[in-house]
């Protein structure tokens, strides 16, 4: 049974080595769990010795076929708690992250069986994110950010690649949640910022930055 820390390290792996499962070096780790490069070098043996991770000095770690159920399961019950602080608690979206980092470390497989149940077995979490199946599997984004819509083109909002809380605030203030149609109308080649509108409002601009934070799916026109 990992403990919470062996269950982070896990977690941050899958995190950072995506849908095609790519080695993750200890840098990367260091810079996710904001820890030092020696301490994720030392956690890396553990979790190898444990038979979690495959690791090689120098070259990175991969999640073994086990490491990634366990860091899947993780994932699976952060977001689960994040739809239940959402939709049945009342929580805004930029307050969840914190609390679900806490209880996603509960171990009893029946409570998760019964909130996947009780929450009708959501597929995404409060900001797009697919949650994982209880085998694993997860329906990994392949969707482009709205930094690659053309002017004159509409897309759906599907998730973000970002989610500290300021962010979060920053969209509700311009009311962008997942499932918002946006619609480019203009993009400006000094800076690439771009004017939108949202579900056919009023006229907005917004960053590069922001835009190449937001995941989005083309609609037909």
């Amino acid at each position: 049974m990992p403990t919470p820390a062996e269950e982070n390290y896990l977690k941050a792996i899958f995190k950072l080595s995506g849908e095609l499962r790519r080695s993750v070096s200890t840098n990367d780790l260091a810079e996710e769990l904001n820890s030092k490069a020696s301490s994720v070098t030392d956690m890396l043996k553990k979790l190898h010795d444990k038979k979690w991770v495959k690791y090689q000095p120098y070259q990175g770690a991969v999640l073994s076929r086990k490491g990634h159920l366990i860091a899947a399961n993780v994932v699976r019950k952060h977001r689960l708690w994040e739809v239940f602080l959402v939709e049945t608690l009342n929580f805004k979206w930029d307050e969840i992250h914190d609390i679900a980092e806490q209880l996603e470390h509960i171990v009893d497989e029946k409570l998760f069986h019964r909130l996947d149940e009780f929450l009708g077995f959501p597929e995404v979490d409060p900001h797009g994110d697919p949650i994982p199946k209880a085998d694993g599997s997860i329906k990994h984004h392949k969707n482009k950010t709205l930094y690659d819509i053309l002017p004159g083109e509409s897309a759906e909002l599907v998730g973000l690649k970002e989610h500290q809380p300021e962010f979060l605030q920053y969209l509700d203030g311009i009311s962008l949640r997942p499932g918002a149609i946006v619609h480019l109308s203009k993009r400006f080649s000094y800076d690439q910022s771009v004017v939108i509108s949202i579900n056919g409002g009023a006229e907005l601009m917004l960053s590069q930055h922001v835009t190449r934070m937001l995941l989005v799916r083309r609609t037909k026109p």
